[in-house]
């Protein structure tokens, strides 16, 4: 499995109560359960700064990945930045 980066960053105003971020949140987590099986959610962050939100996540395929991104961009009215993440050790080794 490769390991991806999803960086995600809210749109202004896409969200006017908690209450509704709340919700965006459980049921865009469950759409993604259903419909992108294939990846698999290790970290999830909330930051502060450039993006709101990185996830790790795992795939075989990158193509589970883009639907992924697609639905973080349409249903919480965010964009992302994806990247493919290659461990430390193993890029190291490949020098």
């Amino acid at each position: 499995m490769q390991t991806y980066i999803i960086l995600t960053k809210f749109a202004p105003g896409a969200f006017e109560a908690a209450a509704a971020f709340k919700k965006t949140s459980a049921d865009l987590s469950a759409k993604l359960r259903r419909e992108c099986p294939g990846v698999h959610w290790k970290s999830s962050f909330a930051t502060l700064g450039r993006y709101d939100v990185v996830d790790i996540v795992e795939a075989d395929d990158p193509a589970s990945v883009h639907r992924a991104a697609v639905l973080i961009n349409t249903d919480a009215h965010a964009s992302t930045e994806t990247m493919l993440a290659t461990p430390w050790r193993e890029y190291l080794d490949k020098l």
